[in-house]
């Protein structure tokens, strides 16, 4: 009964470990400004997404998120339905076309900081 006990425990002990697991990941994301950067990490303010920050002069996008919560798929399609493309998914075209001008990417790839 006692080992019985203790297996439980571990075991318990192992799902709880597993639903905390972080991955970070590194994505290239297209845009070009502040705008972009807030609509970008906005995106990603949901469940299971621990930190998402984007850098505007290199288009890298930093996430640490439990992939027991999100998967990576799920990230690039918040990511593009906010209105922005990613290295493995398209902003739709209806999205993207009510960006501010600043933020039309596919126009004007520049970088500038706001």
């Amino acid at each position: 009964m006692k080992n019985l006990m203790l297996l439980v425990v571990i075991l318990l002990g192992l799902q709880v470990n597993a639903q905390n697991k972080t991955e970070k990941t590194t994505l290239k994301v297209f845009g070009n400004c502040s705008q972009c950067k807030a609509r970008i990490e906005n995106a990603l303010d949901q469940k299971g997404i621990k930190m998402a920050e984007w850098n505007i002069k290199s288009k890298e996008l930093v996430v640490v998120y439990n992939p027991t919560k999100i998967s990576l798929e799920k990230i690039h399609e918040l990511i593009a339905k906010s209105g922005h493309d990613t290295e493995k998914a398209t902003a739709p075209d209806s999205v993207y076309s009510e960006l501010p001008g600043c933020c039309l990417y596919r126009e004007n790839p520049h970088t500038h900081e706001d």
